[in-house]
């Protein structure tokens, strides 16, 4: 069993709750009565981790969490945002000069209504500004008490060792899953000599260890529609791989979301998962995967038979490759 992760100086609950599917990205906005109440949900069930960005709905995301009632559980809450990426004009705009990121975490902290967030990570690399200043900026807050811990996202071995030697990081938020394995070349291994956690993004495939999933039902702006893995012909060879996982998964007595979440619960003690979650019934299924127990066999045939070789498609498409800064495979060097 996986019940609680220490991220940076807090114990919180092994599986947090990301909070972007909320407000964008899959499928339709969920409703705001719908989602505080599944905010509200988390925070019953114990879940005390919540990540969000100022990329997320353009704001609207911070200000739904600003609005669901954790101001009055403030202190037991670890919460999360992202500066360096927003919406300009409609359109996603990376941008990490010192004064931007300041500039959104004063607007970050208005929006949720905290005096302080937990842990504030550098969305993306801005390739066009030295990444010394855009962490400088970072540890600037820290010094001002706004942030209490700094974080990257989609970064390289390299560029957290960068970082790390101008201010301690406490987290990397990378995708990592069993069919996105780009942490395991290198940035695992270097979170784990540094004492930095990996907070795992789409932990369940962006939905495809999840559920069975049916493309042509996705709206027009579902951002998965322009990611290869789910595309055709990649597509149809994908959901095969789907069908037996599920078969494993029932043979192992749980969901494949919990399949998927357990497996990586299990690569690292330094690893936290955060779902995408919409649903309190898919809410609840996840976070009652931190009681179960699942044999090495079963993790080793779900390694196995969900992987970077196994599966069809690169996680992104290639202009999209170009803004991020992980390590990457073959295939998505191309």
């Amino acid at each position: 069993m996986f019940k609680t992760r220490q991220l940076a100086d807090q114990e919180i609950m092994s599986i947090g709750l990301g909070c972007m599917n909320l407000s964008h990205a899959y499928n339709h906005p969920t409703p705001e009565n719908e989602a505080k109440a599944l905010i509200q949900k988390a925070l019953d069930l114990g879940i005390n981790h919540f990540d969000t960005a100022t990329l997320y709905g353009f704001g609207t995301n911070e200000a739904l969490l600003g609005q669901s009632g954790l101001k009055a559980r403030r202190a037991d809450i670890f919460l999360a945002s992202k500066c360096g990426m927003a919406g300009v004009n409609g359109k996603r705009v990376i941008d990490g000069r010192p004064e931007t990121i300041k500039k959104q975490c004063e607007e970050s902290l208005k929006r949720l209504s905290t005096e302080y967030l937990d842990l504030y990570y550098l969305h993306r690399r801005d390739f066009n500004v030295p990444f010394e200043d855009s962490v400088g900026a970072l540890a600037d807050l820290v010094k001002e008490g706004k942030i209490r811990h700094i974080g990257l996202s989609e970064v390289s071995a390299e560029s957290l060792r960068k970082a790390y030697a101008i201010h301690p990081v406490a987290a990397v938020q990378n995708e990592y899953s069993l069919w996105s394995r780009n942490p395991e070349l290198g940035l695992l291994q270097t979170c784990e000599e540094l004492g930095v956690n990996l907070v795992a993004f789409s932990p369940v495939g962006r939905g495809f260890l999840a559920t069975q999933l049916n493309i042509s039902s996705f709206p027009e702006k579902d951002i998965r529609l322009a990611m290869p893995r789910f595309q055709e012909p990649q597509w149809q060879y994908n959901e095969t791989l789907y069908q037996q996982f599920l078969e494993l998964a029932e043979e192992a007595g749980c969901t494949t979301a919990q399949l998927s979440l357990y497996w990586l619960l299990a690569q690292s003690n330094m690893i936290i998962p955060i779902p995408g979650i919409t649903k309190v019934p898919h809410l609840e299924e996840d976070v009652a995967t931190i009681e179960l127990t699942l044999s090495d066999e079963v993790l080793a045939r779900a390694s196995e038979l969900i992987n970077q070789q196994t599966v069809k498609g690169t996680r992104y498409a290639k202009a999209t490759f170009a803004e991020i800064d992980t390590e990457k495979f073959p295939e998505e060097l191309a």
